[in-house]
């Protein structure tokens, strides 16, 4: 089994290339921030990445980030709560960087 090549990342550890994401990618990435990657991760991985094609930006705030998640999958997961025990720290930081996406424009 071949190593996964990682692509070049910033400062930050967000891809330079969203194109060079790929799933091992995502759970290098993931590991760097004690995360093991499970079903529920996914879930919000893809929506990310779904928003991004679609918008071409990544959801530009945490606010913008919950609201997306709660349109499409509803209030359970649709919350901060719930999405800062997925993604710890900044969610819609780390959940974008996780999914190779830039990095939200309004995050610190």
């Amino acid at each position: 089994m071949n190593p996964v090549a990682e692509p070049k990342r910033n400062n930050e550890g967000f891809l330079e290339n969203p194109a060079d994401w790929s799933p091992d990618v995502a759970v290098i990435i993931a590991a760097e921030s004690d995360l093991s990657l499970e079903d529920k991760h996914w879930e919000i991985i893809w929506l990310l990445r779904e928003f991004y094609k679609l918008h071409e930006i990544s959801p530009p705030s945490n606010r913008l980030f919950v609201k997306a998640v709660k349109e499409r999958l509803g209030e359970g997961k649709g919350n901060s709560v719930y999405l800062m025990q997925l993604f710890t720290g900044k969610p819609a930081k780390t959940a974008c960087r996780v999914a190779g996406l830039p990095r939200p424009t309004n995050c610190l």
